[in-house]
C-alpha cells in the first residue's frame, strides 16, 4: 500500500512517502532554507564578465547570481547558428544596468550565488512551456516511442518558432485539446508576468513553492493510495483535487510523525551506516564536492562460492544505494566502491542501478566503472540535501569529523611554552582539558619539571572543560 504522511502544523513543513511501510521518499522544508528554485525574478545586470561568458545579476538575494551567456534570452533568441553565436562575446547579448527577466536553476551555496537562467520555464500539470525555447522534448519515462514521436510531432505543429515545450509523462494520457487548453493558459501567465515586468525595481515576479510542488507531483505519480495530513484545510481541498487518493485528518494530540513511527526514519536517513538485509553494509561518507559510498560484506559470508557472495551483496546494494540517493536526496557526483566483481557483474549492477534510478524524478545518469572499480552516478543539484536542511557543521571539528588528539594539543602546549624561554617571566598560568593536562605533565609530573628546569619559570597548569583535547595561557606574570 502506498501512503503519503504530511505534517503541516509547524514552521517546518515535511512529509514522507511510504510503500508497503518502507520509506521511499522524505522531504523537509525549513522557512530558513526555502529554496528558491523555480522563482522568477526582474532583476539588473550588475557584472558582465567576459572571461567567462556570463554575467552576474542583482535579484535581491544578497549575493548576484550567475547568468551564462548560453542561457541568456537574448542569445536563444538570436537568429544564427550555435557556432556564430559562440563566437559573439557575451557583450553582445546583455549590458551593465539592463533589466532581465531570470529564473532560479539552483539555490546559493555557500560563497556561491544562485545559478539563474533567462529561459524561462512555466510548469503545468502535463507541459512545461518556454516561450524562448526553440525545441520540443518529451518525458523518457514514457515508455512507448510511438506516443513519444506523437508528441513531439504535435509539440511542432502547435507552437511558435521561438517557443519551446517539454512534455511531461502525464501528457501521455490527454487528449491534444486539454493539451492545448493548458498551452494557452501558460502562455497568459508569462503574458502577465512580462507585464508586471515592466516595473523598474528589483523584484520576486513568481514563488515557487516546492513542498508543494513535490508534494502534488508525487500525488499524480500514485495510481492509488491513502494520505494522511494534519490540517483540516488541506484534507478537503486535496481530497476534492486527487479524487484517486484517500485523504484523511490526523486529529490525535500526538504529533503525526511519531504516531506513525516516521521520526526514527528520518534518523536511519541520516546515519553514516546503512545495513542490508543480508548482514552487509554501506558506509556514506557525504563532502561538498562528491558521495562517497563504501560496500562491504560485513556478517555476511554466503552459502555457496566467494563469487556468488559478493554479486549477491553488491547487487543487494546497488538498490540500496538508489533508495538512499532519493532519501537523503544526494546530488552531484556520487561515487560508489562496490566489493571487487568480475566485468560481465559489474554491467548487471550497472543495470539494476539504471532501472532503481527510473523511479527518481530529478535527472540522473549512472557513468559506469572505473578502471579502479568505483562506480560513477551523476544526479542533477537544485536544492540541499536531507543532510545540509537538518544538519549543520560541527562547531568543535568544523564539519571534518576529526580533531587533534590529546597528544598533539599537549606537544603544542610545549612548543608554544618554548617561545617564553629567555624571558623576565615568573610564571605561567594554563588551563587544559583533562587529557591534555595528563598528557603534557607525565607520570609524577616529570614533563611538566623538565621543562621548568629549562624554560626558566614555574608551570601553574589545572584541569578544565573543554568540548574537544585543548588549552588556554590564561596568565603570564
Amino acid at each position: 500500500m502506498n501512503q503519503v504522511i504530511v505534517n503541516l502544523k509547524t514552521r517546518e513543513n515535511r512529509f514522507v512517502y511510504l510503500i508497503d511501510g518502507k520509506v521511499e521518499k522524505i522531504y523537509v522544508q525549513q522557512p530558513q532554507f526555502k529554496t528558491t528554485v523555480g522563482n522568477i525574478y526582474l532583476g539588473q545586470v550588475t557584472k558582465v564578465v567576459p572571461g567567462m561568458n556570463a554575467a552576474f545579476v542583482e535579484i535581491g538575494a544578497g549575493k548576484g547570481a550567475y547568468l551564462p551567456r548560453e542561457k541568456m534570452a537574448s542569445f536563444v533568441r538570436n537568429e544564427g547558428t550555435l557556432e556564430e553565436k559562440k563566437k559573439k562575446s557575451v557583450s553582445s547579448y546583455v549590458k551593465q544596468g539592463e533589466r532581465v527577466l531570470v529564473q532560479v536553476m539552483k539555490d546559493a551555496a555557500g560563497p556561491k550565488g544562485a545559478k539563474i537562467t533567462g529561459i524561462i520555464e512555466m510548469t503545468g500539470e502535463h507541459i512545461v512551456y518556454m516561450p524562448y525555447g526553440r525545441y520540443v522534448a518529451v518525458s523518457k519515462k514514457i515508455n512507448s516511442s510511438t506516443s513519444q514521436k506523437h508528441l513531439r510531432s504535435f509539440g511542432i505543429r502547435i507552437k511558435s518558432e521561438a517557443e519551446g515545450l517539454i512534455f511531461r509523462t502525464s501528457a501521455a494520457n490527454c487528449s491534444e485539446e486539454e493539451l492545448i487548453k493548458e498551452l494557452e493558459v501558460l502562455r497568459q501567465e508569462y503574458k502577465d508576468l512580462e507585464q508586471r515586468a515592466t516595473q523598474k525595481k528589483i523584484m520576486l515576479l513568481q514563488e515557487n513553492n516546492e513542498f508543494t510542488k513535490q508534494l502534488y507531483y508525487l500525488f499524480q505519480q500514485m495510481k492509488e493510495g491513502e494520505v494522511i495530513v494534519d490540517r483540516v484545510e488541506e484534507r478537503k481541498q486535496w481530497q476534492t483535487m486527487f479524487p484517486h487518493l484517500t485523504v484523511s485528518y490526523h486529529q490525535g494530540n500526538e504529533e503525526i510523525f511519531s504516531h506513525y513511527h516516521v521520526d526514527t526514519e528520518i534518523e536511519k536517513a541520516l546515519k553514516r551506516i546503512v545495513w542490508l538485509s543480508n548482514g552487509a553494509y554501506m558506509i556514506i561518507d557525504q563532502a561538498e564536492a562528491a558521495t562517497i559510498i563504501d560496500v562491504n560484506t560485513g556478517k555476511y559470508e554466503g552459502k555457496h562460492q566467494l563469487e556468488h557472495t559478493v554479486f549477491q551483496t553488491n547487487s543487494l546494494a546497488a538498490k540500496e544505494v538508489a533508495r538512499q540517493i532519493r532519501l537523503r536526496d544526494l546530488s552531484g557526483i556520487i561515487l560508489i566502491d562496490f566489493i571487487d566483481m568480475k566485468v560481465e557483474e559489474e554491467k548487471k549492477v550497472i543495470a539494476i542501478m539504471e532501472k532503481e534510478l527510473t523511479a527518481d524524478n530529478r535527472q540522473s545518469k549512472v557513468i559506469g566503472f572505473t578502471s579502479l572499480g568505483i562506480l560513477q552516478v551523476t544526479r542533477k543539484k537544485t536544492m540541499k540535501s536531507l543532510s545540509e536542511t537538518i544538519q549543520s557543521k560541527c562547531t568543535v571539528c568544523e564539519g571534518t569529523g576529526l580533531v587533534k588528539s590529546a597528544e598533539s594539543m599537549a606537544f603544542q602546549l610545549e612548543r608554544e611554552l618554548w617561545e617564553y624561554r629567555n624571558r623576565d617571566i615568573e610564571v605561567v598560568e594554563i588551563k587544559a582539558a583533562q587529557d591534555v593536562h595528563h598528557f603534557f605533565i607525565g607520570e609524577g609530573s616529570i614533563h611538566k619539571k623538565r621543562l621548568e628546569e629549562v624554560l626558566g619559570f614555574t608551570i601553574k597548569i589545572e584541569v578544565a572543560e573543554f568540548p574537544k583535547p585543548d588549552y588556554t595561557i590564561r596568565m603570564v606574570k
